[in-house]
């Protein structure tokens, strides 16, 4: 979308978990033994492949994600750091980032993983209430993962937790008081998320049957506003739908796909974008390994993406953010006219010069703006 080229973002995805949730996408890669060297040895060809196809530029971020990065030998971890920046070289203050869960165990590698690079962390302690907890099916409890959040507080520069609100029968004073309570523990970083039915899930199977009540949109929304309002008191104010961070503690990775800028992704069922083509790995571990071993790449597909198909995804994800989407770097942006006419007199939506940003009023919204807004 522009000529000049942004720090470049590199997603490590592990799939293997040590037990299911009711998220993972992984369930079934659950695995009690992993042949390490291979897997090391495998995620240095594939990160090899995308630096290959993505020459010249620098990192700006790294992210493990996926099913539990912690429990990734620190070795793997610093492997790939050290190919990473041998491939691309980092911006200075390049962001590192793992997600972890808030278990004892997780939390008891946590000085390895900073020290083999890592200065960010990613906590999904997901709620402060132990029958929260259960309903969400995790396996920590409130006093296991706040143990967790303080060690990762004394092990990484920079820590991130998120919380799920919005749950069956828990009042907006119910959340204010949590939410204060987490604000409490001094982060420079939440990820704040309403609980939402997706298919597929537990949750939506609990629906159908009658077992889960959808949370009321109305007090839904009072939620959201009063989350906002809490978050910028405390100086964490949202700068992305349903993330808030001190000034300078935003996410840079996820701002990289916020923003729509190139990012590389590798491992088992990553995607990535560069230069205006969709790549996705195979999602099965075996697969991915086998053509690891035919290519020397895990890739399954890559896909161009035309002129229409990248303005769609850059307004879809850069309308979640507070500063919204600067409409000069979306040739021919895909937007209905009229439907952005009627939403700026409803103040739902601005615009500030070339820039079209997402109101207050319009975020608890936001799914409805896009659909109204972006032509598919």
């Amino acid at each position: 979308m522009t000529d000049t080229a942004p720090p470049l973002a590199l997603y490590v995805h592990w799939p293997f978990c040590v037990s299911k949730c009711p998220y993972c996408d992984f369930n079934s890669h659950v695995r009690e033994r992993v042949d390490q060297a291979a897997w090391r040895s495998a995620m240095l060809a594939d990160l090899a492949h995308e630096a290959a196809a993505l020459p010249g530029r620098r990192l700006g971020s790294i992210f493990f994600g996926g099913g539990t990065p912690s429990l990734m030998p620190p070795e793997t971890v610093a492997a790939v750091i050290a190919a990473a920046e041998r491939h691309w070289g980092f911006e200075p203050g390049i962001e590192i980032t793992l997600e972890a869960n808030p278990s004892s165990v997780e939390a008891a590698r946590f000085a390895d993983i900073a020290a083999a690079g890592v200065n960010r962390v990613s906590l999904g302690l997901q709620a402060l209430d132990d029958d929260a907890l259960r309903f969400l099916g995790r396996a920590h409890g409130v006093d296991e993962g706040l143990a967790a959040l303080d060690t990762a507080q004394r092990a990484f520069d920079r820590v991130s937790f998120d919380l799920i609100y919005a749950r069956p029968d828990q009042s907006q004073a119910d959340w204010e008081a949590e939410l204060r309570r987490a604000l409490s523990f001094g982060t420079e970083h939440l990820s704040l998320y309403q609980l939402t039915i997706e298919p597929g899930t537990r949750f939506a199977t609990l629906f159908e049957k009658g077992e889960l009540k959808a949370y009321d949109p109305d007090q839904a929304a009072d939620l959201f506003e009063a989350t906002r309002v809490l978050t910028a008191e405390a100086g964490l104010p949202a700068y992305e739908v349903s993330n808030h961070a001190r000034p300078g503690a935003e996410s840079r990775h996820n701002l990289t796909y916020w923003r729509y800028t190139d990012y590389a992704g590798i491992g088992p069922g990553a995607h990535g974008r560069r230069g205006g083509t969709a790549t996705v790995r195979h999602k099965k571990p075996e697969n991915w390994l086998a053509a690891i071993d035919r290519n020397q790449h895990g890739m399954q597909t890559e896909e161009p993406l035309d002129r229409h198909d990248r303005g769609v995804e850059a307004l879809v994800m850069g309308l979640r953010l507070a500063e919204g989407v600067d409409l000069d770097r979306i040739p021919d942006a895909p937007l209905d006219a009229k439907a952005a006419a009627l939403l700026e007199k409803q103040g739902l939506v601005k615009r500030e010069g070339s820039r079209l940003v997402v109101t207050d009023a319009g975020m608890p919204v936001l799914e409805a703006i896009l659909r109204e807004l972006v032509v598919t």
